[in-house]
């Protein structure tokens, strides 16, 4: 297995039109890497550049240490997993995995040896005799996956696999896909996903991408708790943070924020400087990290308009003073169905108050962070 290398990665069509640059990544090997992003952010392109599909106008890319910019796709070492199955309909399971290791040259035995082995780790023994169209959608994709594993390549990219998918199926093949990576942990993965719960469950570090570069790369968890822009705060989980408007009236290891929309004064274990008092900042704080309370300092205070009654949490959805404001969300354990048209406070614990000023963490100010739009340094 191979770890990777991408520095100073640029993607540019017709000379003019730029979709990706500045990119700089350390991929280890035994990593599942998890590019995330909004549609048009360049996460299948740059996918479809690692594999040798498109070509890298800008930088260079290392696989093992060898610079693979004009290497052909089939000389790389690569296997893709695509969002279309891709799967030959006249052949059946056995075949369409055995076809690139006949293509290859590989003996009867050695072929059976590793489509079964592949078929095991991704419980298709049973169909191996089977046609496509006599398959499921979740085991046409595993049928996929498995065509992949055969090779035994050096890296596994996978490009939305699951999406067209129903909802228990994604679920299900998820699942299957952790499980595969916890038997072949040496193997370098990179997937490409617009789901949330895909990257948080499945990626070793998720690379956030938007406006063309890298906003935030580190662990789902990292991701979560610190967030270091309000366009990453704002991608990663759901709901989304909510973002209210404040103002630092308290400076030092613990900072003091005065609340705009309803609120009092609460704090953040967010440090600030002393030059930062007075300054104008946008709170975060994470539905699930509100509750409710009745103390006279409080993050936010509206009337309730909608309730979404979930079972074992009540969604609640805020009026705002300006109707051109995100609505505020809520989230609390329970059923809550009651609360709807009443006016509710709720606060968070300083732990989790999060500080943006001009958009950027104030945890991560000192460091070069991008924010989506913006030209990096």
């Amino acid at each position: 297995m191979a770890n990777l290398k991408l520095t100073d990665v640029e993607k540019t069509y017709g000379g003019t039109v730029q979709v990706l640059r500045d990119i700089n990544l350390d991929i280890e090997k035994g990593e599942l890497i998890v590019f995330v992003g909004p549609s048009g952010c360049g996460k299948s392109t740059l996918l479809r550049m690692i594999a040798g599909l498109e070509k890298i106008t800008g930088g260079e890319l290392q696989i093992d240490g060898q610079v693979v910019n004009d290497v052909p796709p089939s000389e790389r070492g690569i296997a893709m997993v695509f969002q279309s199955y891709a799967l030959y309909p006249h052949m059946t399971v056995r075949d369409n995995m055995a076809f690139a290791l006949k293509i290859a040259g590989d003996s009867k035995e050695e072929i059976d040896r590793k489509v079964n082995a592949a078929a095991e780790k991704l419980q298709l023994e049973n169909f191996l005799d089977r046609l496509p169209k006599a398959l499921s959608g979740g085991q046409r994709q595993r049928v996929a996956i498995g065509r992949s594993i055969v090779r035994d390549p050096k890296v596994y990219l996978f490009d939305e696999p699951l999406s067209n998918l129903d909802a228990s199926l994604r679920v299900a093949t998820r699942i299957q896909i952790a499980q595969l990576k916890e038997e072949m942990p040496e193997s370098t993965m990179i997937y490409v996903t617009h789901d949330q719960v895909e990257a948080m469950t499945l990626a070793s570090r998720i690379v956030v991408l938007a406006g063309g570069g890298v906003a935030q790369v580190g662990s789902p968890l990292q991701l979560y708790e610190r967030p270091n822009s309000t366009f990453v705060a704002k991608f990663i989980g759901s709901p989304a943070m909510n973002l209210l408007g404040g103002k630092i009236v308290g400076t030092g290891e613990v900072t003091t924020l005065e609340m705009n929309e309803g609120g009092g004064t609460i704090t953040s274990n967010y440090p600030s400087n002393p030059e930062d008092m007075g300054a104008v900042v946008e709170v975060g704080i994470r539905p699930e990290d509100m509750v409710e309370t009745n103390a006279d300092d409080f993050a936010f205070q509206a009337k309730v308009e909608i309730t979404e009654a979930l079972g074992e949490v009540t969604l609640l959805y805020f009026e705002r003073a300006h109707p051109d404001h995100e609505p505020v969300i809520g989230k609390l354990a329970g059923i809550h169905k009651s609360l709807r048209g009443t006016s509710v406070k709720l606060n968070a614990t300083p732990d989790k108050v999060h500080v943006f000023k001009d958009g950027v963490s104030l945890l991560y100010r000192d460091e070069d962070v991008f924010l989506p739009g913006v030209q990096p340094h």
